[in-house]
């Protein structure tokens, strides 16, 4: 995943003409300055998010869920629908994909709290809810 954290970066907003990376490796999380200096909090949510079973190579859907506390940075909203998109192609288990999205969205912004949940649809009559935080509150360190 590449990182860029200044507003003249932002090389997805407003351009039209802008192609889905073809794997997260390859995707961009781009970030602007945070506008406000009070403690708040920002809520994405996607119904359409899919992804491979490693295995199988069958199609895993996801309702993927990202809550953030900003601190100097927020994650702009057309990059992380290209990122998310990226992971079309990947083939990966669903608690490692929603770990390593909570990885790339830490270092892209820092924020100061951040979870994902991901709701993947039942495969086989069992669905599967994975949910990854930030810091992590149940290591002991």
């Amino acid at each position: 995943m590449i990182v860029a954290k200044r507003k003249s970066s932002l090389t997805l907003l407003g351009k039209s003409e802008a192609r889905l990376p073809a794997s997260p490796d390859q995707a961009r999380l781009e970030t602007f300055p945070n506008p406000v200096r009070r403690d708040y909090r920002i809520r994405f949510e996607t119904a359409d998010f899919t992804s491979l079973c490693p295995v199988t190579g069958q199609v895993d859907f996801a309702q993927i869920t990202i809550e953030y506390a900003p601190d100097a940075l927020c994650v702009e909203s057309k990059s992380l629908k290209f990122y998310l998109a990226s992971y079309r192609n990947e083939r990966a288990f669903n608690e490692a994909v929603t770990n390593r999205i909570l990885d790339d969205f830490v270092r892209a912004c820092s924020p100061r709290e951040a979870i994902v949940t991901a709701e993947f649809s039942a495969r086989g009559g069992i669905a599967l809810t994975v949910r990854a935080e930030f810091p992590d509150k149940t290591r002991k360190r």
